[in-house]
């Protein structure tokens, strides 16, 4: 029987955008993307917080999986990887982070996640899901990448893509750079070329993990699994 395998989606999408990278796999994975709390079919889910999320991923891995994860979804499988040691047998991470080390950086971030979530209800997801993907960090995808992204964001409601923010954002997660060393799995680290932040981020965490492979992805920019899927499953597989 083939290897269950579980992909976290990022902050606005949902289990849609794994759709092209599952096909891509081929059947070669017992493949589960599920929405995360507050998002698509789980928008009214509560709490969403990083213990809520590993729950989730401890119910859906049954015995063992590959935990994969892009960008909030990324922070979210190294917390549950960090967690769940005995579940989860390789970890895969996309344009991901362990968080912001400085105090004060995180506080900031924490108010600026706040002051967004009370803006997303203010504007409504329409106009949000427009605001998002004009972010720098999305600059450069194919058109028809972009049209897909924005379709399957306004999936999403205000309540529930604010109670992720407060819940899963960088300002209130822990920051687990401290810990990076604790993770004896397989660990392959995903960054787009044009992905400059994030590919430094996963340069630094290269370092700090016993047993990692960075893969730059070429051409590729932040949201690598929708852009290059076919290069995302073959770091899976």
């Amino acid at each position: 029987m083939p290897q269950r395998l579980v992909l976290l989606h990022g902050f606005t999408q949902t289990r849609q955008s794994w759709r092209r990278t599952v096909a891509a796999l081929g059947g070669r994975y017992r493949a589960l993307a599920p929405d995360l709390p507050g998002h698509g079919q789980a928008a009214e889910r509560r709490p969403a917080s990083f213990s809520a999320c590993t729950a989730y991923v401890r119910a859906l891995a049954d015995a063992r999986c590959v935990l994969v994860g892009y960008s909030m979804g990324g922070r979210i499988a190294l917390h549950a990887a960090l967690a769940l040691p005995a579940i989860v047998e390789r970890l895969v991470l996309i344009g991901a982070s362990p968080g912001l080390a400085d105090a004060a950086e995180r506080e900031q971030r924490r108010r600026d996640d706040e002051a967004l979530a009370d803006r997303i209800g203010a504007i409504g997801v329409a106009a949000f899901a427009e605001q998002w993907g004009a972010q720098p960090l999305f600059a450069g995808q194919d058109p028809r990448v972009a049209a897909a992204a924005h379709a399957d964001r306004l999936r999403n409601t205000p309540e529930g893509l604010a109670a992720a923010l407060r819940g899963l954002g960088t300002g209130v997660m822990t920051p687990l750079w401290d810990r990076l060393g604790e993770l004896a799995i397989p660990v392959t680290l995903v960054a787009g070329e044009r992905d400059a932040k994030f590919r430094e981020i996963a340069e630094r965490m290269a370092v700090a993990l016993p047993a990692a492979r960075l893969e730059v992805v070429p051409g590729a920019g932040h949201a690598v699994q929708l852009e290059r899927p076919e290069a995302v499953a073959a770091a899976i597989g």
